[in-house]
Formats: structure tokens, C-alpha cells, sequence
């Protein structure tokens, strides 16, 4: 089964060796995203609600142009610099879903790309 690669330009490009998305078959897999503006380039950061919006904003980029949406999301990983934001980054990450949450785990880490506050991957499938 042969692998597609998808990217988009509704997400930042990727700032490494890497692409946005790997489909493979009816499973998608998601590269970690920060909360950088597709259109700009710059990081939308103004407060760590903002940033995680724009995360969500371009993992539904992503989503959107493999044909899916946040129902397919079957697993996610929350990156954090500071569990103390747990609880801002889990309330917009919430609003993305209607139902039927993913699987997930969140883990603190001491630095992200870009130094951000944030960083979320994805798995999804059809």
C-alpha cells in the first residue's frame, strides 16, 4: 500500500526534513504542529489560548485537505512547555471536537521549536 504525502499551504510549511502528513491507506498521520500563521509566517502567540488556536487551525489545514476532519482524529499528543497551561490549551483544544474525543496523552517538555509554548500531533483515520 503505497504511502501520499500531504501537504498544504492553508499550513505552515515544515521548518525540517519532514512533510505536513503521511497517508497510508485509510490512516493518517499527522507531524507536530505549532501555532506559526500559514499566511505570515509568523508565530500567533499573543497568549497561550491564541497560540493553541492557531495549532488546532492548522491541524484541521491538514485534516481538511487529506478529506478528513476532527471526528477521524483517533489519537493526539499535547506537547507543553508548562503544565501549568493545561487547563487554557485543553479548553480550545475541546472546542475542535463535537464528540467522541481521541485517544491522548500530554507530556511537559522542557523546549519546542521556535521555543513555543505548544505543540500538537495527530493520528486520524477514515
Amino acid at each position: 500500500m503505497p504511502k501520499t504525502i500531504i501537504n498544504t499551504t492553508k499550513a505552515p510549511a515544515p521548518i525540517g526534513p519532514y512533510n505536513q502528513a503521511i497517508l497510508k491507506g485509510d490512516e493518517l498521520f499527522i507531524s507536530g504542529q505549532i501555532g506559526l500563521d500559514p499566511v505570515t509566517g509568523q508565530l500567533n502567540n499573543k497568549d497561550i489560548a491564541t497560540e493553541t488556536r492557531q495549532v488546532m487551525l492548522n491541524l484541521q489545514a491538514i485534516l481538511d485537505a487529506a478529506g478528513m476532519n476532527f471526528s477521524h482524529v483517533i489519537k493526539t499528543t499535547i506537547f507543553l512547555t508548562d503544565m501549568n497551561q493545561f487547563a487554557q490549551v485543553n479548553e480550545v483544544y475541546g472546542s475542535f471536537f463535537v464528540a467522541d474525543f481521541p485517544a491522548r496523552e500530554t507530556v511537559q517538555v522542557s523546549a519546542l521549536p521556535k521555543f513555543v509554548n505548544v505543540e500538537i500531533s495527530m493520528m486520524a483515520a477514515r
